[in-house]
Parts: structure tokens; C-alpha cells; sequence
């Protein structure tokens, strides 16, 4: 299996593969483990990779120009077919099933993510899959692609001692996050939504915490729990789903997970 992950510390990711069962399918020519940093991308001294968010805001995000190259120069080491994996806490939750889906995939890229998030159209349209260890928020993406590594390492025959081993394995109130944007306006044939340029705050705390609720209806209904009392919440999802319907019909159920 080739994999190849996209970081700014790939010395994290070198060193914790040297390890374990990970090390030994390295060494054995099971698993082929490369890296790509960001940074190696940029075009300023500084080899800035992030920058305020747009609508203000705590926190930096993570700029689409640099982290698209990096992802497309992980992709050219892999066979054609690749899956290219974010590592976000608002994916897809990690799962034996999910893991052996992914190990009949030809090569991986995944995508270690830092600050406060990755620019939206970075995911829109580099990203296959988003993918969550779990419902907890960690400084980077490079743990929780490393859990992925060992986790896909231990099903690869011949990594383990016993080819039983792997077979015998056992199995807050909150919502997903809003969709963050930085510089430039326009990428890839995407604008970042008027509200977040109008400096109208109330407009876009309004607009974070509809789409905020919006995603985790689609995507994590099992989180989802609106208070009785709060009628703006029951509102700004009613607005949520009323547009969806707008612009995407009937499919809109199919992406609901």
C-alpha cells in the first residue's frame, strides 16, 4: 500500500513510522510512506501557508493555493485512482468498515490540516473524503493520520505475527463546524459567500450558525439536539434546509448520513 501525507511537521510523520507494527511493514515492502509540506509550495521568504479568516474571527486558516499543490504533487507519486483524505473532525467517523474500504484503494493522500481550519474550497474540490477519529478537537491533522497508517497497517498481510491477530481486533452536545474561507476572493472557480465579505457581524454569526447546523443535520444527525426554547436554531435549520431543497431537489436526502 502507498500513502502519502500532506503536512507542515513531516518529521512527525517520519519518526512515528519508524515504529511497531507500522515500522515493520515499511521495512518488510508492505507499505510505502511518503510526505509533502505545504511550505514547500509557497512563493513569499516567509513560505506563509495561512492567513486571517474571512468574517473575522480567532484563529488562522490554512490557505488553498500552497495546500492544493502539495496535495496534487502527493497525488503524482500515487497510482491513478487515489483517494485524497482530510483529516477533519467533521468527516466521516473511522471505522473498521471505513478502513477496509480504504485499504482497496491503490494509494491514499492524506491531508494533515492545521490552525483553524482548511480553506473550504481546498475540501470542495482537492478532497474525495473527509474523515474523523472521533468527536474531539486535536492541534493538527498529523495524529489522527497516523492512526489511520497503523489502523490500515495492521489488516495489510504479512504486518503481523499472526495473520489472526488483525481479524480478531475488537470494534458534547455540539455541532460541526461552519465552512471556513480565506484569501484570495475567487479559487478554482469559487467565490468566498458575500456575507462573509459584508463586515455585517450579526449577518455572519446568522449565516456560521445555520450552516453549522445544516452540516451536522447531514452529516451527524446523531449530534444534533436543538433545545426547545431555542426557536432561532429551529429557524436558521428550517432556512438551511428549505435552500438545499432549492438547489439540490430530491438528491438532497442522499447526503444525509
Amino acid at each position: 500500500m502507498r500513502i502519502e501525507v500532506v503536512t507542515l511537521f513531516p518529521e512527525m510523520i517520519r519518526e512515528a513510522m519508524r515504529h511497531g507494527v507500522v515500522g515493520r511493514a515499511v521495512t518488510r515492502g508492505l507499505l510505502q510512506l511518503g510526505t509533502e509540506d505545504p511550505r514547500a509550495h509557497t512563493s513569499n521568504v516567509h513560505q506563509t501557508v495561512d492567513d486571517r479568516p474571512y468574517g473575522g474571527g480567532p484563529g488562522m486558516v490554512m490557505k488553498p493555493e500552497p495546500l492544493c499543490a502539495a496535495i496534487d504533487a502527493a497525488a503524482g507519486r500515487l497510482p491513478a485512482g487515489s483517494l485524497r483524505v482530510a483529516m477533519s473532525p467533521q468527516g466521516r467517523l473511522l471505522t473498521q468498515t471505513v478502513l477496509d474500504e480504504l485499504s482497496r484503494a491503490p494509494g491514499l493522500v492524506l491531508v494533515a490540516g492545521r490552525y483553524e481550519g482548511i480553506d473550504e474550497r481546498v475540501l470542495e474540490g482537492a478532497i474525495d473524503i473527509e474523515l474523523s477519529i472521533g468527536d474531539y478537537v486535536l492541534s493538527g491533522g498529523e495524529l489522527p493520520a497516523l492512526v489511520v497508517i497503523d489502523a490500515l497497517a495492521r489488516i495489510l498481510p504479512g504486518a503481523l505475527g499472526d495473520e489472526r491477530s488483525s481479524a480478531e481486533d475488537s470494534f458534547s452536545n455540539g455541532l460541526l463546524d461552519w465552512p471556513h474561507y480565506t484569501r484570495p476572493e475567487e479559487f478554482g472557480g469559487r467565490r468566498v459567500p458575500e456575507v462573509l465579505l459584508s463586515g455585517d457581524h450579526a449577518a455572519i454569526r446568522r449565516w456560521r450558525r445555520k450552516q453549522a447546523l445544516g452540516r451536522t443535520w447531514l452529516r451527524r444527525p446523531g449530534l444534533l439536539a436543538i433545545p426547545p426554547a431555542d426557536d432561532e436554531a429551529a429557524q436558521l435549520l428550517q432556512e438551511f434546509l428549505s435552500e438545499q431543497r432549492a438547489i439540490e431537489g430530491p438528491s438532497m436526502e442522499g447526503k444525509r448520513r
